[in-house]
């Protein structure tokens, strides 16, 4: 058994058209289609979805990214 979870849109007929790539072929399989409604989300005055930092805030609190220190600038021969 395989659960894939993909988005759709219902057209204005009320029909629901689903291309699923399964990498099966020529078989029977059972499907199980679960129809949940998405709630549009909104964004800020920057674009950015409207409580993404405050769910992100710390998330890499346990494994902090490091920065390793700068290599020196290599020297470059001037254009001409």
């Amino acid at each position: 058994m395989e659960t894939m979870k993909v988005k759709a849109r219902i057209g204005e007929d009320g029909i629901l058209k689903l291309e699923v790539p399964t990498g099966l072929s020529a078989r029977e399989v059972e499907v199980v289609l679960v129809l949940q409604e998405t709630v549009p989300q909104g964004v800020d005055a920057n674009g950015w979805p409207v409580g993404f930092f405050d769910r992100t805030y710390g998330a890499l609190a346990d494994d902090p990214i490091e920065r390793p220190p700068q290599l020196p600038l290599e020297e470059r021969d001037p254009i001409e």
